[in-house]
């Protein structure tokens, strides 16, 4: 598939999952808390604080259609897999909220992020209910005992890779104990990866998939997760502000140990020395930015990404799925990581 098809198509399995899974989204939304269930809305972009119509649209929807196609692979209608459609949803934007607060995030997709909206307390409830939510509609599943050991192994991953990336901003940029690139991609792969896994994983089990089916479609979404995240870091550094909604060097303002900049200090590099004493100084951000790329941090990020898209690949060509569902799959993978850049 060329990348050109690949552009025309994976935007389409995207609209098709959203139309598959937003009624059932909005119905379990509306069995929360009347106040709980507002702000879940307004997580999900569909209003305004208060209740009124949304002027900010959601986001891509690229886990609920991780996990239609999931279904799809296992030979099963794609909207076998809308119960773990939902649960990925809820629990990614309980992670999300959850997420803001602990890095103090005022700003999500140009609008304030939940907790600014509401408050703290509120936004950590809000989290806690989308939680129940999903763990609800998964259970209520006929594979409901396996689906939840699978999204329960997912979300300790995840536990695991946020408490990296917490710890993470506590250590130095230089030395003995500065991160490394393979820490980094470690993390990545359990804070981003794991869940876009789990995405495609719990699909497939609802579709009645076999186990080296499901494997190797969690294989896949946690490599094509890795990229997504590595992808997301150079736009970070180097996207357009109307594209990304992210303001320019926004990353490097907030310190943040970013694929690109990990591997720009891990590089071999005259201009290494001079960017450790521009971050540790929080310098300007766009000399920053300059002295990354003079290193090669943009050229190994953007790297490091294909070939985590090649592995997930690899790990897609390996399994017996239909061949509508395999090019669906490769469609997104290409789309997600090739995206604005």
């Amino acid at each position: 598939m060329t990348a050109l098809t690949s552009a025309v198509t994976a935007p389409g399995v995207l609209g098709r999952s959203r139309a598959l899974v937003r009624p059932a989204l909005k119905e379990a939304v509306g069995r929360m808390h009347p106040w709980v269930g507002e702000m879940a809305a307004y997580s999900f972009g569909w209003c305004e604080v208060g209740g009124g119509p949304a002027v900010a649209s959601g986001g891509k929807g690229v886990r609920q259609a991780l996990a239609v196609l999931g279904a799809e692979a296992a030979g099963a209608p794609g909207r076998a897999g809308v119960p773990a459609a939902v649960a990925v949803e809820l629990v990614h934007t309980f992670s999300l909220l959850h997420d803001d607060i602990m890095d103090g995030d005022a700003a999500r997709r140009r609008r304030p992020t939940v907790w600014k909206a509401y408050g703290t307390g509120p936004a950590v409830l809000a989290g806690d209910g989308l939680f129940a939510l999903a763990v609800e509609t998964l259970a209520g599943t006929s594979a409901g005992p396996a689906a939840l050991r699978l999204l329960s192994a997912s979300l300790g991953d995840l536990v695991r890779g946020q408490a990296d990336d917490l710890l993470f901003a506590t250590r130095p940029w230089a030395g003995a104990r500065r991160v490394r690139p393979g820490e980094y991609l470690a993390m990545a792969e359990h804070k981003t990866g794991a869940l876009l896994g789990c995405s495609a994983a719990l699909g497939a089990v609802l579709g009645g998939a076999p186990p080296a089916v499901v494997t190797g479609l969690d294989r896949a979404g946690r490599h094509l997760g890795v990229a997504f995240q590595i992808v997301d870091d150079v736009l970070g550094i180097w996207g357009d502000p109307e594209v990304t909604g992210k303001p320019v060097h926004g990353d490097l303002r907030e310190g943040k140990k970013t694929y690109p900049v990990l591997a720009a200090l891990d590089a071999p590099s005259p201009a290494t020395a001079h960017l450790v004493t521009v971050l540790e100084s929080a310098g300007d951000p766009a000399v920053a930015a300059a002295l990354i790329d003079e290193a090669g941090g943009r050229t190994a990020a953007l790297a490091e990404a294909r070939r985590h898209v090649a592995a997930a690949e690899a790990a897609l060509a390996g399994l017996p799925i239909p061949a509508g569902a395999a090019d669906d799959l490769r469609s997104l993978l290409d789309f997600l990581v090739c995206r604005d850049l």
